[in-house]
C-alpha cells in the first residue's frame, strides 16, 4: 500500500491545549506523524509519495469559502491585532443566530464565529499545514480513482471534526469529506464513509447528514460521557435526502475490548456493503489504543491487526485517511498494523476490483 505524506505538516503546532480549566501541553504535536511515517518505512509497507497539489474550489466543495478565507487571514489578524506570542484561541462564541449573516471584523469575533470549541487554535504556519493536509487526502483520492487498490493519506492536521464551517477538535479542513466528495466529482456515484476514531466524526456527519450520495458510518465513545457530546448518538440517521445514510454506533467507556468493538465493526460493514458505495474511506484513528492518554477504550495493538483484516473483506477500493491518535510510542505500530493486515488480506484475495 503505498502512502501520500506532506512535510508541511509540522508547520502546525500550538503551545497549550486548554482542558479542565487547564491549559496543558498538546497532545497533538507533530511526532505522532513522524512515528507513523517511521513503522512505514520500518516495515517497509510501501513507498510513500508527497503530495500534489490541488485548487481550492476542492476544499470549498465541503467548505464555506468564508471559513477557508478565515484560516488563511486569521494568523496576521492576529498578530495584528492580539498577541503574537500566544495561538490565536477563541474566547468568545456565538451561540445566538442574530449574528449568522454577518461576517465579523475583529479577531476575536472571527475566531468565535468559526469555532466550536477550545479545542482548535491557529498558529503561525497552520494554513499551511492545514491546506496540505488537504492535499494529502486529495492525491490518495486522485491515486486511488487512477486504478490504486488501496491507499494511505498520512493527513496532519486531522478532520473529521471539522464541519462546513467551524474548526473543532484538532481539525480545521475536513479531509474525508474533501476526498469522497472529490471522488463524486471525478465520477463516482456513491462514497461510505468509515470512522473508527475513538471520538465522533461530527463534523463528517453534519457535512453530508442531508445527502444520499454519501454514507457515514462511525463507531466512537458514547457522546453522553465522550467529545463532542452533542452528536453522534444512535438515532442520528441522517435527514432529507441523507435519511437512513448515516449510521452512529456510541459504545461505552472502559468497558469496550475486541469482543464488543468486533461486534460494532461488523455491523457498519454490512450497513455499507447494504450501500454498495464505490469507494470507501476510512477516516482512521487509532486512540481506541488502550494506552491512548485521553481515551477510554481497550483495543490492543494486535487488535488493529484483525481491523485491519476483517475490514478487507468489504471488497472496496479504499482510501485510509488518518485521524486522531496520542499513544506516540505505539502510534505507528498500531496505525502500520492496520494497514499492514489490510493489505495482506488484499493480496491474498484478488477478487478486489480497483476503479
Amino acid at each position: 500500500m503505498k502512502t501520500v505524506f506532506s512535510p508541511r505538516h509540522s508547520d502546525h503546532w500550538l503551545r497549550y491545549e486548554y482542558s479542565g480549566g487547564q491549559a496543558k501541553p498538546c497532545f497533538e504535536k507533530p511526532d505522532r506523524v513522524e512515528f507513523v511515517k517511521r513503522e512505514i518505512l520500518n516495515r517497509r509497507l510501501g513507498s510513500i509519495l508527497l503530495a500534489e497539489e490541488f485548487s481550492l474550489d476542492h476544499l470549498c466543495a465541503v467548505h464555506d469559502e468564508s471559513y477557508i478565507r478565515f484560516l488563511q487571514e486569521c494568523w496576521a489578524q492576529w498578530v495584528k491585532e492580539m498577541n503574537p506570542e500566544l495561538d490565536a484561541i477563541a474566547t468568545v462564541f456565538n451561540r445566538q443566530s442574530f449574528a449568522d449573516h454577518i461576517e465579523p471584523r475583529s479577531i476575536e469575533a472571527r475566531l468565535g464565529k468559526y469555532s466550536a470549541d477550545l479545542t482548535a487554535g491557529l498558529g503561525p504556519k497552520s494554513w499551511y499545514a492545514i491546506e496540505a493536509s488537504a492535499h494529502v487526502a486529495l492525491s490518495g483520492a486522485k491515486q486511488l480513482l487512477g486504478g490504486e487498490k488501496a491507499m494511505f493519506s498520512l493527513c496532519r492536521p486531522a478532520g473529521h471534526h471539522a464541519s462546513a464551517a467551524l474548526m473543532a477538535g484538532y481539525c480545521y479542513v475536513n479531509n474525508a469529506a474533501v476526498a469522497a466528495q472529490y471522488c463524486l466529482d471525478q465520477g463516482c456515484d456513491r462514497v461510505a464513509i468509515l470512522d473508527i476514531d475513538y471520538h465522533h466524526g461530527n463534523g463528517t456527519q453534519s457535512i453530508f447528514y442531508e445527502r444520499s450520495e454519501v454514507f457515514v458510518a462511525s463507531i466512537h465513545a458514547d457522546p453522553d460521557q465522550e467529545y463532542p457530546f452533542y452528536a453522534g448518538r444512535a438515532d442520528e440517521c441522517g435527514a432529507l435526502k441523507g435519511l437512513g445514510a448515516n449510521l452512529n454506533i456510541p459504545l461505552s467507556l472502559g468497558t469496550t475490548a475486541w469482543p464488543e468493538y468486533q461486534t460494532a465493526l461488523q455491523q457498519s460493514m454490512d450497513a455499507i456493503a447494504s450501500y454498495k458505495p464505490d469507494v470507501l474511506i476510512v477516516s482512521l484513528g487509532v486512540d481506541t489504543y488502550e494506552e491512548d492518554p485521553i481515551s477510554h477504550f481497550r483495543l490492543s495493538s494486535d487488535d488493529f491487526t484483525k481491523i485491519g483484516k476483517q475490514l478487507a473483506a468489504l471488497d472496496l477500493p479504499s482510501l485510509f485517511v488518518f485521524e486522531g491518535g496520542y499513544a506516540v510510542g505505539a502510534i505507528g505500530v498500531n496505525t502500520v498494523n492496520v494497514l499492514e493486515a489490510y493489505s495482506e488480506a488484499v493480496m491474498q484475495n484478488p477478487s478486489v476490483v480497483s476503479l
